[in-house]
């Protein structure tokens, strides 16, 4: 395609200048450094008019009469064309637009600005703006798709990005280019162009090649390429029909391509290799316009005549044999593919000669591709395999182009096999957890929960600031950074600072040992020749870095080199905490988008041993790792790039569990969460919110967020769900309890039996709901988790509500958990007294009756009712469409009915979360926290299943009584209860609430208590009941009948002689037992009476009190009286 290239013009001054056409190809019209715009009537008009738009334009676009202008005062203005007269401001961004583009109508402006903003406004309207986020650094060019549903984007964070307009989302991004931090120094301009009118092609300049991505299936469909370019190209520009793309290149080369068949048709240098940084077709596609960075204009002429007889020319290859195809553009490249092959033959020379048909034209094609190809066909029938592999396959099946090529590709079939099978995945890069990307100038090196370490590396100073989130551990630091490190890692004891070799300087590894108690702080150490620090990290009292030699070098925190060994490939990340080292490397290539990684984790202690070995690390589908790391605890835990974060589950062979997904809390595709720290206990992800990026800016200061950990178990909007969800969560959470204890750590031992008893009641609850779903089974594989205890309440659970056949299986449960616990009983009375001290601040045991005996077993009556309490909530909750009427038949002997349908539940799953309504504060008071209306400490005694069970009988024989509550026999009558449900004063309550059962349903509303009255809160003491105070009467009597009963029996003979009791007689003797403990007692109690005796329960001693006590702090207002239990039977 011979061209004439036109002497260059000076147009602007020295710097960045662009040029386009008008609509009608009249003018040309540039705009440069000094601010001006200038329209030309062609290039050798000598006083061209101008518009001043601002002190620099950066870019601009022209159609239907409207200039479109990106100036420095960070403004996108419109002037009136020709005549340049101000139209209005399009848009503002808070740094310089840095290009502008008009789409096919003319109707809307794309602008990208340095701010990291895409902007799309309507140019009729201004105020119609679309605002798309989610580049991480300048943007460097912005392109419509012809058909408007589109626009592509390029940024100095090395992405291209394609986003659905309306939708304002990302639909692709592909990160081709490298890396800056600014426009001014970027190595190309990336100037994207969209295919006219078929909008088929996005062309991307990807270094010295040309990348078309087909629109729709965003496949990477072919490379236009040219062995003379040998620098960056910077813009690329299509012709209007399509069929060609023009590039212009930082070396001044300025290059045509056939795109249908992928050949270069034209080769032209600028007369001063100057970069050229703008482009643009004439509209009748005869000439192209370009611009240089030093302002000057040039102009190639003469293109149309050319590519009209290619045009021509392109009807023969349908009629014409394939052998021919070759002949086919000898008018147009010879010459320029001549340069590439010899010097010999003129292009005007040969074509003159008509030698274009040689012989070994089929082996030689007139492209000279095929020798830099390195293929030779040796068959007349085939074609340049360059052009074939790449191109027919691709692109001769579509008709829009234009391309008259299609007939002639159908019947090729290439000779060489093509690779159709998966592709290998790019490695993903080292990187620190906590840190933003190296080639930002301000930049986080570490974030985590000790400090901040963040590193400025600009004009006026290359410095790293240390901020410590405790300042007791240390005060700020501000270092100068003359090594330029660029890793970093920050704990309680040091700052570890690492930096890359240069040609003159080894890689430096620099610690400074903040915590040391000599004067020396600092020590420093030089890497061998040729190995660089790829990672680091900081334990207690130990360093490790990993090199680009494979290996991991350990010292000690005062610069001791230790251990040294290899590592089976390239790391990706490191992370320690205190005696553990985690480290995640490449085990080998990923395909198609997946990184194939290992990981290690070895455990420096006495016994230094290797945990994980080398195990695959599993990822979500096509993620990279993002964060590596321990929780406050010490588990070892990750997120990946779909925002998935996994911990070890320490208790399944070391396996990895998702915790939470952070992309479900996210507003938009582009929006993401930055980890900087996970807690297990309180249970909390510590992150920062990043609004259209992965990473957040160093200013302002980003605030931290705390995201809830949620198991992706099925169906979690059941309530099933949830309460499995919740079990599980707690099992995994508490992990760390026996990995710290076995680790030779203090736990906190409050908190582990916290947990336990939080697991035990979510047991409980489920194994309510899955009786009244009559699922006997599943209740069964839920008693199997329970501890002894539990399973005792589970028992008396299923036989109240009469299934004997699942009662029985749970009692051979009970049986058999018993049994494990007196084979450990030697273990227990050591461990016995140190529970029984917990026991006591914990809110129980306080009245010291009779040896304690009578106190132990009250407490855990107590518990164990009020464990029940809770399943029967439960069932209230879940089974509202129980009929009332077996209920009514069948008082409950506790005041709160196992299947009473109107309970209002605990408290609104959706708002809060199902915390724990059974916290106790320390004090051992309850603990008053709104919204948990009943705060009676349940399981508080319940430590382990095994530690647990002494509490359970007479001091002498802890085991006995575990064994043998389960199996007592019942008879199915109203007052029907074992020994462990009841005491005297219940028994007599009993009696007075059957008498009162015709009122029971209009009583039960006013169950919540009144406020309470100061004598409340002074009671302190347990009060003895009516059957302790009648059993210390007549305990001669019986142990006179039975000399041999021992304690256990003493208590349950005395139990069957008080119920054959009148119910009056029993009544007095609780009224003597409640006149002891004067007069508050004595109110309450009369009060609670003249209420309807809905609460016969609470009056048994003090944990019940207690509970009241809570019940009344918390009764502020009406909703939330209801959410106590109260029920309400209208």
């Amino acid at each position: 395609m011979p061209c004439e290239r036109k002497p260059m013009r000076y147009g602007h001054s020295e710097g960045h200048t662009e040029v386009c056409f008008d609509d009608r190809g009249k003018f040309i019209v540039t705009c440069g450094n000094d601010g001006d715009v200038r329209i030309w009537e062609g290039l050798d008009d000598d006083d061209p008019k101008f518009i001043t738009v601002g002190e620099k334009a950066y870019s601009l676009a022209l159609k239907n009469g409207k200039l479109v202008t990106a100036s420095s005062n960070n403004t996108v203005q419109i002037h009136t064309f020709p005549d340049g007269d101000p139209d209005g401001i399009l848009t503002r961004f808070t740094t310089n637009a840095t290009h502008v583009t008009f789409n096919s109508s003319g109707s809307r402006v794309a602008a990208g600005s340095s701010d990291f903003m895409v902007k799309v406004v309507e140019v009729s309207d201004s105020s119609q703006q679309k605002t798309l986020r989610g580049h991480e650094a300048p943007v460097l060019s912005v392109t419509f798709d012809p058909k408007d549903d589109f626009l592509a984007s390029s940024s100095c964070d090395g992405s291209v990005v394609v986003w659905n307009i309306e939708e304002q989302t990302q639909v692709v991004s592909w990160p081709l280019l490298q890396k800056t931090n600014d426009v001014s120094n970027a190595k190309s301009l990336c100037r994207l162009a969209w295919q006219p009118r078929t909008a088929k092609f996005l062309a991307v300049p990807v270094d010295t090649k040309v990348h078309l991505y087909e629109r729709g299936s965003w496949d990477h469909v072919s490379t236009l390429s040219d062995d003379l370019l040998t620098q960056p190209i910077n813009v690329v520009a299509w012709s209007p029909c399509g069929q060609f793309l023009a590039a212009g290149s930082v070396g001044g080369s300025l290059t045509l391509w056939d795109v249908n068949s992928k050949l270069c048709v034209e080769r032209q240098k600028h007369e001063k290799g100057f970069t050229v940084c703008g482009l643009a077709w004439h509209p009748s596609g005869s000439q192209i316009a370009y611009t240089d960075t030093e302002g000057c204009l040039g102009l190639l002429d003469g293109l149309g005549t050319s590519s009209s007889d290619t045009g021509v020319t392109k009807e023969a290859p349908a009629k014409k044999q394939t052998k021919d195809y070759d002949d086919l553009f000898d008018d147009d490249d010879d010459r320029l593919m001549d340069e590439g092959l010899s010097d010999t033959n003129s292009p005007v020379k040969k074509h003159v000669a008509g030698d274009d048909d040689d012989d070994d034209d089929f082996l030689m094609p007139a492209t000279g591709r095929v020798r830099n190809r390195g293929a030779i066909l040796d068959d007349e029938n085939s074609l340049d395999t360059g052009s074939l592999k790449l191109g027919q396959d691709k692109f001769g099946d579509d008709d829009d182009t234009g391309s008259a090529v299609v007939p002639a590709s159908a019947p090729l079939v290439p000779l060489r096999p093509v690779y159709e099978g998966p592709l290998p995945t790019p490695p993903q890069k080292a990187f620190q957890s906590g840190s933003t990307p190296a080639h930002l100038t301000h930049r986080f090196m570490v974030w985590n929960s000790v400090g901040i370490v963040r590193g400025y590396n600009d004009e006026q100073d290359n410095a790293i600031d240390v901020e410590f989130h405790d300042t007791a551990v240390h005060h700020a630091m501000h270092l100068t950074n003359s090594l330029g490190h660029t890793m970093a890692d920050i704990s309680q004891e040091a700052v570890l600072l690492a930096c890359p070799s240069t040609d003159e300087l080894a890689s430096k590894l620099q610690c400074l040992h903040f915590s040391s108690w000599d004067t020396n702080k600092e020590w420093m150490v030089d890497l061998p020749q040729g190995e660089d620090v790829r990672a680091l990290c900081l334990g207690q009292g130990w360093a490790a870095v990993t090199t680009s030699a494979l290996t991991l070098r350990l010292f000690s925190i005062g610069g001791v080199q230790r251990e040294i060994f290899s590592l089976p490939g390239p790391v990706v990340c490191m992370a320690g905490h205190g005696e553990q080292l985690l480290i995640v490397y490449h085990r080998a290539t990923g395909f198609d988008g997946e990184q194939a990684l290992g990981v290690q984790l070895l455990q420096f202690g006495r016994r230094k041993r290797q945990v994980i070995n080398g195990e695959p690390l599993p990822l979500s589908h096509k993620s990279y790792l993002s964060w590596l790391g321990f929780t406050a605890e010490g588990t070892p835990c990750y997120v990946d790039s779909d925002g998935v974060v996994r911990m070890l589950n320490r208790s399944l062979g070391n396996t990895w569990t998702p915790v939470c997904n952070t992309r479900e809390t996210c507003k938009s595709k582009s929006d993401h969460y930055w980890v900087v720290g996970v807690h297990e206990n309180p249970q909390q992800l510590r992150c920062i919110p990043c609004k259209g990026s992965r990473y957040p800016p160093t200013l302002p200061r980003p605030a931290v967020a705390i995201l809830p950990f949620k198991l992706p178990l099925c169906q979690t909007t059941t309530e099933k769900g949830q309460m499995e969800e919740q079990f599980w969560r707690s099992v995994l959470f508490h992990n760390h309890y026996s990995f710290l204890s076995s680790s030779g750590y203090e736990i906190d031992e409050d908190g582990q039996s916290k947990s336990q008893k939080e697991q035990q009641e979510l047991l409980m609850k489920m194994f309510a709901l899955a009786c009244k779903l009559d699922r006997e089974f599943r209740s069964v594989e839920l008693a199997e988790m329970m501890t002894q205890n539990v399973v005792t309440l589970a028992i008396r659970y299923a036989s109240r509500s009469r299934r004997m056949a699942l009662a029985q299986r749970l009692s051979e449960i009970a049986l058999e958990k018993a049994n494990q616990i007196q084979e450990e009983e030697p273990e227990e009375q050591e461990v016995e007294p140190e529970y029984s001290s917990i026991r006591r601040t914990s809110g129980y045991g306080q009245s010291e009756v009779a040896g304690g005996r009578y106190s132990n077993r009250h407490n855990q009556e107590e518990e164990e009712e009020q464990r029940e309490e809770l399943a029967e909530e439960e069932d209230g909750q879940e089974m509202e469409t129980e009929e009332t009427t077996e209920t009514r038949k069948r008082v409950n002997p506790f005041a709160k009915e196992a299947g009473s349908p109107e309970k209002v539940s605990l408290t609104p799953i959706g708002k809060v979360g199902r915390a724990n309504p059974f916290k106790v504060l320390g004090s051992g008071k309850p603990s008053a926290s709104s919204g948990q209306p009943r705060a009676t400490n349940i399981l508080d005694n319940m430590t382990s299943s095994r530690k647990s069970a002494p509490l359970g009988g007479s001091a002498g024989k802890p085991n006995k009584s575990p064994v043998l509550k389960p199996l007592a026999p019942r008879p199915k009558t109203k007052t029907q209860s074992t020994l462990l449900q009841m005491t005297g004063s219940k028994a007599a309550n009993k009696k007075t609430q059957e008498k009162m059962e015709p009122t029971a349903d209009r009583q039960k509303q006013p169950d919540v208590p009144p406020p309470a009255s100061p004598a409340d809160n002074t009671e302190n003491k347990r009060p003895k009941t009516g059957f302790q105070l009648w059993l210390e009467e007549n305990r001669k009597s019986i142990v006179a009948d039975h000399p041999d009963l021992e304690e256990t029996d003493v208590i349950k003979e005395g139990m069957g002689r008080f119920r054959t009791l009148s119910a009056e007689e029993r009544l007095s003797w609780t009224e003597r037992a409640k006149g002891q403990t004067g007069d508050a007692a004595d109110l309450k109690k009369r009060k609670r009476t003249a209420e309807g005796g809905g609460d016969a329960e609470n009056e048994n001693g003090q944990a019940e009190a207690d509970e009241n006590n809570a019940k009344k702090k918390k009764s502020v207002d009406p909703s939330s009286k209801l959410s106590a239990f109260a029920f309400n039977k209208n």
